[in-house]
């Protein structure tokens, strides 16, 4: 079984080789007068404007790329059949991240196919077990992923996190374990961060840092994290 992903490797590599003769035309970048002066060093920038993810001609540029890969891609020979073979190996059950907090037990489960493990709940090791969390239900186009998860000492409330098509910022909230509801908490602008529940389970310690300006917000550095404490209200 481990030269399996080498064979299919192998075979991919051929595919492209195989595809490698079909004319592909780039679209072309503007070139720019940009330049800085540096220590007295003249250095040329000619792609800055690039670095604007947000302006018109750089998403225009990004999408033709994207057209470019895709349709090159869709000419590879066997590739639905590589993906159906792949599929079939990939479509199975799966368990993971088994644990037990304030009498109940936790543990999440991918029916085969799903893109995130959805998380379970149940009451006793012999108990029926219900679904907590389904991180695949929080947004239509799969953008939305489930980061982390911690319940307090008494089992009562789960302090969970997710993040945005890939970024490292992270929103924290509170769902009530019982209920499975939401409670009103909604934390921002934390990153690289866990849930630590107080031992009387009012609330959680995590990290935060100060809110980017808007312009800001995915590619700008941050400074000096805090240490924040949310009371979740629950008990």
């Amino acid at each position: 079984m481990r030269f399996l992903p080498i064979a299919f490797a192998a075979v991919l590599c051929g595919y492209w080789l195989e595809a490698s003769d079909t004319k592909m035309k780039y679209p072309p970048a503007r070139r720019s007068d940009q330049i800085d002066t540096l220590h007295g060093v003249r250095i040329e920038d000619p792609y800055r404007w690039l670095e604007d993810p947000d302006s018109a001609e750089t998403k225009a540029w990004v999408a033709a790329e994207n057209a470019l890969t895709a349709g090159y891609l869709r000419k590879i020979p066997g590739r639905e059949r590589i993906v159906r073979r792949l599929t079939e190996l990939w479509n199975f059950e799966r368990y993971a991240d088994f644990f037990k907090a304030g009498g109940r037990y936790f543990y999440s489960r991918n029916d085969g196919l799903q893109n995130q493990n959805v998380l379970y709940t149940l009451p006793s090791i012999d108990g029926a077990a219900r679904v907590l969390l389904d991180p695949n239900t929080l947004s239509k186009d799969g953008t939305v992923a489930l980061s982390g998860v911690n319940v307090s000492h008494n089992g009562k409330q789960l302090a969970y996190s997710i993040s945005r098509s890939g970024s490292d910022w992270q929103e924290w909230r509170v769902r009530d374990i019982e209920t499975g509801q939401d409670r009103p908490n909604l934390l921002r602008w934390s990153k690289f961060s866990k849930a630590a529940w107080s031992s009387d389970n009012g609330g959680f310690y995590y990290q935060r840092f100060a809110e980017p300006r808007s312009k800001e917000e995915l590619t700008g550095s941050n400074y000096y994290s805090r240490l924040y404490y949310d009371r979740a209200g629950g008990v």
